[in-house]
């Protein structure tokens, strides 16, 4: 590991005035969003909100907005000379964090740096070396979304966990290591079952990682990891969830996230399922309210994604939401979203808290957003849900040895954000040729309603279950964003199918029944997507009311579709090829990064409606979620792009 220090925070670092006008009186409690111009959370707050409330920018004059400053990843200073194997790094989805005028930002190779806020010189940076320890964990290769931040009287840290499985506590003056934090780092590895530093072995030893930041909650950092998710064999470490000491990096709790003999949940593992099966974890960012002391985890799947004939059982806790007291690591509550999963339903991002008033009663209210399309919003405290979630029956016509949840739980309040199951109805209709086109590629598939069971893909016959959402989601790691003032919940989401490849392989290569190769697009008619559009939403629900308040398709053009030769003269509804971009939530805007046929935009929509106000040009897409602070009485917003060949972070103010 190397730590380069350009200069010390301490010799730059500028008084922070912040922007003053703020239209209303917010909350200081976590789940209402930032007020004082920092951003000091991933999403602004523990409460993962994405909401802030300075309103310097506004719908008058968003679009006047200038590049600040800009500045280039370092990772496209290194030298990769000495490395045995190839090295990505455009996937840069971080999101920096501010704190008192200087911003930490980390990279796709997970190098920290802090930056000036105001002029964009990189002030220090820390450098773990990912990509001298293996090849990235998971198929996305190299990528972080951001840090974590603590602070206790005149002790200051970043908090930072890697792709190659690795903690770090960075002193904010310099972004030297903490020697009295475990020695210099924690190795995530630690204690867990079949998990190694080696390479992936296909005999369930398995190296870890991290791709989302850790959180804070008091003085205990709650830290998730990830393992690869292209297994060959079923024997794969569970992926526990551990609280540690800030200040000594020394373990305080441990989470079994596949429980042990005698937990509670163990016996949701049926045949002894518990001792072999893996994953489980929480690949995607944490939420907490810090006046209860509780964790909240959006728990993913268990191996494996689509078959779980060698896992019967409910399989708690995979895919389930789970309250944990973080002073204990205890068990408060957990609520299961998908029972004994078969679809990729992970439980994608952050649950979002939002006090919510229902017939004049207030409640702490929790609200996930998932894959399948669905909110689930349960009372943070009990666990409760805040309207009835029922337990309806779903397909059971699964794969040979495959034992399924006769029911699945579906939120009657608020409706689904996306499109659920596969009908005729959903396809393609642009004209009545197309559509008769898309319903004959329809019936080499199985499909029916959400739930509807992977099947074995056959040369030359079926192929396959088409599952909507896809395993993408719905909704994903960008999340939601809330307005605590008037009690919305804003939804980024995608309709897009995937038909899983099912197959068998001969034992020598798995010892899995069956097996998922790829996940397959489905492709429509003549080059056309398959299903009518729009292919990308925002959803604004009423958290107080559970009703959809409006939804917009995320862009009025889509390339596949709007340059196609066959639909000339042909007027389009919105198409909403726009993509599935993180929202920021200001006391004036909604705001998000936007795909279109001229390039990529920031765009800014009046919240109550949706509409598009305004946009400005971004020079590439975005990659992280957009943030917003002040500093001297300025506010300014930043966004992370995929530029080519180096990734940038752009920082705009008002002229």
């Amino acid at each position: 590991m190397k730590i380069i220090k350009t200069s010390t925070i301490k010799d730059i670092l500028k008084p922070a005035l912040f922007a003053g006008a703020i239209v209303f009186c917010v909350s200081t409690h976590a789940q209402y969003g930032v007020n004082d111009g920092q951003w000091a959370s991933y999403a602004g707050d523990a409460g993962s909100t994405k909401y802030s409330g300075l309103d310097q920018i506004n719908a008058d004059n968003f679009d006047q907005l200038a590049l600040a400053w800009s500045w280039r990843s370092l990772d496209g200073d290194l030298s990769f000379d000495d490395v045995d194997r190839e090295v990505s790094f455009g996937r840069m989805q971080g999101t920096p964090l501010m704190i008192d005028g200087i911003l930490y930002m980390i990279t796709s190779l997970n190098q920290v740096a802090a930056i000036d806020a105001v002029t964009g010189q990189t002030l220090w940076h820390f450098n773990p070396e990912v990509y001298r320890n293996g090849a990235p964990v998971g198929a996305l290769g190299f990528h972080q979304r951001g840090v974590a931040y603590w602070k206790d009287g005149d002790a200051q840290r970043i908090l930072v966990s890697t792709n190659d499985g690795f903690v770090y506590s960075l002193k904010l003056e310099d972004g030297s290591v903490d020697p009295n934090f475990a020695n210099g780092r924690i190795d995530l590895t630690d204690g867990i079952p079949r998990a190694t530093r080696d390479e992936l072995d296909y005999l369930g030893s398995q190296p870890l990682g991290s791709v989302s930041p850790p959180i804070v909650v008091g003085d205990i950092l709650v830290v998730s990891q990830i393992t690869s998710n292209r297994p060959r064999f079923k024997e794969r470490p569970p992926l526990w969830i551990r609280g540690y000491d800030i200040r000594t990096g020394e373990t305080v709790w441990t989470f079994h996230t596949i429980p042990l003999e005698g937990e509670f949940g163990n016996d949701t593992w049926e045949e002894d399922s518990w001792r072999t099966a893996g994953n489980g974890g929480v690949w995607s960012m944490m939420s907490a309210d810090l006046e209860l002391g509780y964790v909240y985890l959006p728990m993913e799947a268990a191996t494996d994604d689509f078959y779980g004939g060698h896992r019967p059982g409910d399989n708690l806790f995979s895919e389930s939401i789970v309250a944990l007291d973080a002073r204990t690591g205890e068990r408060v509550w957990h609520f299961q979203t998908v029972h004994h999963g078969v679809w990729d339903f992970d439980n994608p991002a952050a649950p979002n808290l939002i006090d919510i008033n229902l017939d004049g009663r207030t409640i702490k209210a929790l609200a996930q957003v998932t894959k399948q399309g669905f909110t689930y919003v349960l009372d943070r405290v009990t666990g409760e849900p805040v309207w009835p979630i029922n337990e309806l029956p779903v397909p059971q016509n699964g794969l040979p040895g495959e034992r399924l949840s006769p029911t699945q739980p579906f939120p009657s309040k608020p409706p689904a954000f996306a499109r659920q199951g596969m009908f005729v109805d959903y396809l393609v209709d642009f004209t009545p040729e197309i559509r008769a086109e898309a319903e004959e590629i329809l019936k080499d598939y199985t499909y029916g309603p959400l739930f509807t069971p992977p099947s074995e893909t056959v040369p030359g016959g079926n192929r396959g279950t088409i599952i909507l959402p896809g395993a993408g989601g719905g909704a994903n790691w960008t999340g939601a964003g809330v307005d605590p003032i008037h009690g919305i919940l804003y939804i980024p989401s995608s309709n897009s199918p995937n038909a899983p490849l099912m197959t068998t392989l001969d034992p020598s290569e798995s010892n899995f029944d069956y097996l998922r190769l790829s996940n397959q697009a489905v492709r429509g008619p003549r080059g056309l997507p398959i299903l009518k559009p729009p292919y990308a939403t925002i959803t604004a629900i009423d958290m107080n009311k559970g009703e959809i308040l409006w939804q917009q398709a995320n862009g009025k053009d889509y390339a596949p579709v709007t340059n196609h030769p066959d639909l000339a003269g042909i007027e389009l509804p919105p198409l909403g090829g726009g993509g599935r971009q993180a929202v920021l939530v200001t006391a004036t805007l909604l705001i998000h990064a936007q795909t279109t046929l001229d390039g990529a935009v920031l765009v800014a929509r009046d919240k109550m409606t949706g509409e598009e106000l305004k946009t400005i040009d971004l020079p590439a897409n975005g990659g992280g979620a957009p943030m917003t602070y002040s500093v001297n009485g300025k506010q300014y917003i930043a966004l992370s792009v995929l530029s080519n060949p180096v990734p940038e972070l752009l920082v705009f103010a008002l002229p």
